[in-house]
């Protein structure tokens, strides 16, 4: 018996190598405890279909997509960095704003200061503006607390939102995000303290599923990351990388030698990082969000990326200093404005390359049998229309897990 047959939809089931979209016009799909039990064409449905079905739901002609996948968000963080925004588009440099508390020391600071019920409660709310547009599974980075205490206090608020938003969480520790006021002048010692302290407490703790790192001339070597990277293998987690971002730092290639789940960013990614993330496997997560609200110029080489054979994801990449964005369409549109993605390609983009950068592949980000029934219900006549419009009410429903929420 299924739970559910869902009727009278279009489906962008946003499987490879068929038609544009993976799309089955006038198809159906049935659900059952939470996974798609049968999908194909209406008219390819089973005589007794109807009898098989505790519910039955017409949609009217609407689009179906997988659940959207936001693989890259630091969601989790007190405070916010408003009035460092506005004294950037006064003309104060990073250096005044940081000399005036700004920065991201100030996001360390009241990130500390904030209970986990604080944090939790302000970073519901801007997972509410990525659920209302139709994600699912969402990836959460620590990297503001920057001492064992403070990052284990992030990635327990971030799996308290599992059940509050009724969505997937990935939880990944940041811990070389930037150096902490207490470590400005020993960066060799803090480097150790995360490898050898707060990552084997962490993985033991089971409090994260990968770790991150911002290898960057304003951040940390490859060298450095190399060595992090290494203890997180050891412990049995994952790793992904903002990478190439501001400058060339061969980040990408390190972390395609980690056989990294993602490199994100990759403004500046050459073309022996490209070969190396195609060798691996690694996706190129990219986050329109920081390009823009940083004005930046450099575009990351999607054609090379294309060419190669690389996966590309697209992410949000909310966080208080250069992306305070929650919209996952606004990302769509900006994928495809700023760095010329097609909407196909935005949209798988956020649907089946974002569940790869999250290792999920297997389990969402595509419409197909046995898959999690995470589902996006759209009032649009086109999947094109989800890159297109901004600011539009498009979402009809989100169904996580089988169930309506």
């Amino acid at each position: 018996m299924w739970d559910t047959l869902w009727l009278d939809a279009h489906l962008a089931t946003m499987t490879p190598g068929g038609a544009p979209y993976g799309a089955i016009e006038d198809g159906a799909i049935a659900t059952k405890d939470g996974r798609i039990a049968w999908i194909g064409k209406r008219s390819d449905l089973p005589i007794n279909a109807a009898s098989r079905a505790k519910e039955i739901r017409k949609l009217g002609g609407a689009w179906i997509t997988p659940g959207l996948v936001d693989c890259h968000t630091h969601l989790v963080f007190g405070g916010d960095r408003a009035r460092e925004f506005e004294m950037r588009l006064q003309g104060k440099s990073y250096e005044e704003i940081a000399r005036a508390g700004g920065g991201i020391v100030s996001t360390v600071a009241a990130t500390r200061a904030a209970s986990k019920e604080d944090l939790i409660e302000s970073a519901a709310l801007r997972l509410g503006g990525l659920t209302r547009e139709g994600v699912t599974t969402v990836e959460i980075k620590s990297g503001y607390g920057l001492d064992l205490e403070n990052e284990l206090k992030q990635l327990e608020a971030a799996a308290a939102l599992v059940e509050i938003g009724n969505v997937r969480v990935r939880r990944t520790f940041l811990g070389l995000h930037a150096l902490p006021p207490e470590f400005a002048d020993d960066r060799a010692a803090y480097v150790q303290l995360v490898a050898d302290v707060m990552i084997p407490a962490i993985a033991t703790a089971g409090a994260a599923d990968a770790v991150d790192a911002f290898c960057e001339n304003i951040g940390f070597t490859a060298e450095e990351v190399d060595y992090v990277f290494s203890a997180a293998r050891s412990a049995g987690l994952d790793v992904k990388l903002h990478a190439e971002q501001l400058s060339n730092q061969n980040g990408s290639a390190l972390a395609a030698r980690h056989q990294a789940l993602s490199a994100d960013h990759l403004e500046y990614l050459d073309d022996a990082g490209v070969a190396a993330m195609a060798e691996a496997g690694t996706v190129a997560v990219l986050l329109p969000g920081a390009f823009y609200f940083l004005r930046e110029r450099q575009l990351p080489p999607v054609d090379a990326l294309r060419k190669a054979g690389v996966h590309i994801a697209v992410a949000n990449d909310c966080n208080p200093g250069t992306s305070p964005m929650t919209s996952p369409l606004a990302a769509l549109n900006m994928a495809c404005t700023l760095f010329r993605l097609t909407p196909e390609e935005a949209l798988a983009g956020m649907t089946r390359e974002g569940a790869r950068a999250l290792g999920l592949q297997d389990e969402i980000g595509t419409l197909e049998m046995g898959k999690a029934a995470d589902l996006a219900i759209w009032d649009v006549k086109h999947p094109a229309e989800l890159s297109y419009w901004l600011g539009a009410p498009l979402l009809r429903e989100r169904v996580f897990a089988g169930v309506a929420r």
